[in-house]
């Protein structure tokens, strides 16, 4: 099935494009489905259920929140950060929802908000049932959805004939895995941007990938701009300080002399990374890239070259999406970019390598260095594991984008200094992180029930 940059690279709201994202797009699919039956002049109230990752979960990733906007008709590219308060408390105060300003539907959260913490539906962890209901408390509607991880969301039918995408174009250069994709190069004498390019003016014009790309990577700077402003403490009772608005204000005011240190691109990078990581904590506007707890990676290794690579260019940042894309789309297909379903290493793990491999891009590496490049960041993410501390995006997420924001650059330059040849190839390195995912224990999986998440007691 064919895949798009833009499918991977969305913009939204924080904290969670699993959790948040996900739900959101669901909930605005069920009222479209409801609107399509021409129920509007019967239902009067709708029924949310949430298992397995979605229950444990939801709650600190603001699941239902997602779900109240979301039947309100809000987007996740669209709504206003700073209404959702506002929005919130006047479902509260009426207990009415107006769906998409034509259905006013009942609505009280611990009547129509169900978390089923010991039920999981069949195919994912990130399962939910809308039902639609009359007066009289008969079902008029019922569907089923899944949050399959960075913002995609399957109906149950769809999942359970294991569809990726609906989208089945035809494109000019099809590739499903990492060694169809450089031989592709190899062939054609095209980088893996080119292809992705070309790919893309399946479904868009020239000018509107190029706007498109912009609008993304404005986005990205949008957010790290906001996340070095913002001083103060995160929501959700933990007490997260913000971290990104000191280390600028540090940063800013060095001197030559202190900037002789090598080491101050690193405070750079990690201030990058944390900006975006406290922004989407926050609920803020982000980019999954390609999900919202791994959302600071690209954003910061695409700082890092722009300011810190003298020949760095507005072309160069394409060709970075571009090829980041390519080896997320491997990623997406082939095995998970999930935590509920594989683990951190699904999120930060991929984001880390899709990263590496669009800085190599950037940098002009040859199609094999790319490879390169997006392996050895993946290959030291395996096993990672999703323990969010009180079912927060906080701790450990916060940081870990900090860290695979390095391990991008590092894997870049280990491929840099290698001639293209290797041992273990990215097929091989997708392989073994879905298979690490499937043998990991649910506990690890965005669950809250294992590893960090009851090792430190809440304040």
């Amino acid at each position: 099935m064919a895949v798009s940059v833009f499918d991977l690279f969305k913009i939204g709201i924080g904290p969670s494009s699993s959790h948040t994202v996900g739900p959101m797009r669901a909930a605005n699919m069920f009222i479209a489905q409801v609107m399509s039956h021409k129920l509007e002049h019967r239902i009067d109230s709708i029924k949310t259920e949430l298992y397995g990752s979605l229950s444990h979960t939801g709650r600190g990733h603001g699941t239902d929140k997602a779900i109240i906007l979301g039947l309100l008709g809000e987007e996740p590219d669209k709504v206003d950060p700073d209404r959702i308060p506002a929005l919130m408390a006047a479902v509260e105060q009426t207990e009415k929802i107006k769906a998409n300003d034509a259905i006013t539907l009942a609505f009280k959260s611990k009547k129509h908000l169900v978390w089923h913490k010991r039920k999981k539906l069949p195919l994912h962890s990130n399962g939910m049932q809308f039902t639609a209901l009359d007066k009289a408390g008969n079902e008029l509607l019922k569907k089923a959805y899944y949050s399959v991880g960075g913002g995609f969301i399957l109906a149950h039918s769809h999942l359970a004939k294991e569809h990726i995408m609906e989208d089945d174009s035809d494109l000019p250069y099809p590739f499903t895995s990492g060694d169809e994709l450089i031989e592709l190069c190899h062939q054609h004498d095209m980088t893996i941007a080119q292809i992705m390019y070309a790919n893309e003016l399946t479904w868009r014009s020239q000018n509107e990938i190029d706007q498109q790309l912009d609008t993304i990577w404005h986005a990205m700077e949008a957010c790290v701009q906001r996340g070095i402003k913002a001083d103060g403490v995160l929501p959700g009772g933990l007490k997260v300080v913000r971290r990104a608005p000191k280390i600028f204000r540090d940063l800013d005011q060095k001197t030559e002399k202190d900037l002789a240190d090598p080491l101050t691109v690193l405070d750079w990078i990690n201030m990058y990374a944390l900006a975006v990581s406290e922004e989407n904590a926050a609920g803020g506007r982000v980019v999954t890239a390609p999900t919202n707890g791994a959302a600071g990676i690209i954003p910061a290794v695409l700082h890092y070259y722009k300011h810190f690579i003298p020949e760095s260019t507005e072309q160069g940042i394409r060709d970075f999406l571009l090829t980041a894309a390519a080896v997320g789309i491997l990623y997406k297909t082939k095995a998970s970019i999930s935590g509920a379903e594989v683990g951190c290493q699904g999120e930060v793990g991929v984001a880390s390598s899709m990263a590496a491999a669009g800085l190599a891009a950037a940098l002009h590496l040859t199609p094999d260095e790319v490879e390169n490049a997006a392996e050895i960041a993946m290959e030291h993410n395996l096993g990672l594991t999703c323990d969010p501390i009180g079912g927060l995006v906080q701790i450990p997420c916060i940081e870990r984008n900090a860290m695979g924001s390095i391990k991008s650059i590092n894997a870049v330059r280990m491929a840099d200094r290698n001639d293209g040849t290797h041992t273990v190839s990215l097929d091989k390195v997708i392989k073994t992180m879905k298979e690490t995912g499937d043998d990991m224990k649910e506990h690890y999986k965005e669950t809250s029930r294992g590893g960090l998440a009851v090792n430190i007691i809440e304040c």
